[in-house]
This record gives structure tokens, sequence and C-alpha cells, in this order.
């Protein structure tokens, strides 16, 4: 029931995938992870933290240009957020079957 365009909810598919372990199939647990971690690295770079020591350049979320580069980003792992969250609910659906 989150705003499927927030980050952290993206980032929950793959709680919820893992936590539903064996009824969860591993390429669905993988693609979860995957987007996960995609989605964090975009959290922490838009953050207060200075990363670029560890490769990771900072999306300057205060100027036009950073917004609309995280904006982006944001949209794309929204879609992409919503074809595993189908995915996950239809294995949902299936244990109430």
């Amino acid at each position: 029931m989150e705003q499927p365009g927030c980050l952290h909810a993206t980032m929950d598919l793959y709680k919820w995938a893992y936590k539903l372990g064996p009824a969860v199939p591993g390429e669905l647990v993988t693609d979860c992870f995957a987007l996960a971690v995609q989605v964090r690295e975009l959290d922490m770079r838009a953050s207060p933290y200075d990363l670029r020591d560890r490769g990771y350049a900072p999306v300057p979320i205060e100027t036009a240009e950073g917004r609309a580069e995280y904006v982006a980003a944001q949209r794309g792992f929204a879609r992409r957020g919503a074809e595993l969250r189908s995915r996950l609910l239809e294995v949902c659906d299936a244990l109430l079957g």
C-alpha cells in the first residue's frame, strides 16, 4: 500500500521476496535484490554523505540538474518495481489460493 515511487518501498520488494523464502522463485528474489542494490546506490548518492572516495558520484538534488537526474532514475525504478511487485503479488495470491 506504499507509494510505489518511493525508493524505500521499491527496496522493500526484496525484503518481502526474501521473507517469503521458498515460496518465491529464486529468479524473482534475485531480480528484487538487484533492483534494491541499484535503488540503494541512488539513495546514498543523493544523501548528504560524500561517497566519492568510494567511487560514487553525488546526485546534487539541490540543483535542477540533480533533481532531474534523481526523478528520472526514480521513475525508472518505479516502472521496474511495478513489474516485480506484480510478480510477487502473483506468488502471494497463489499461496492464499
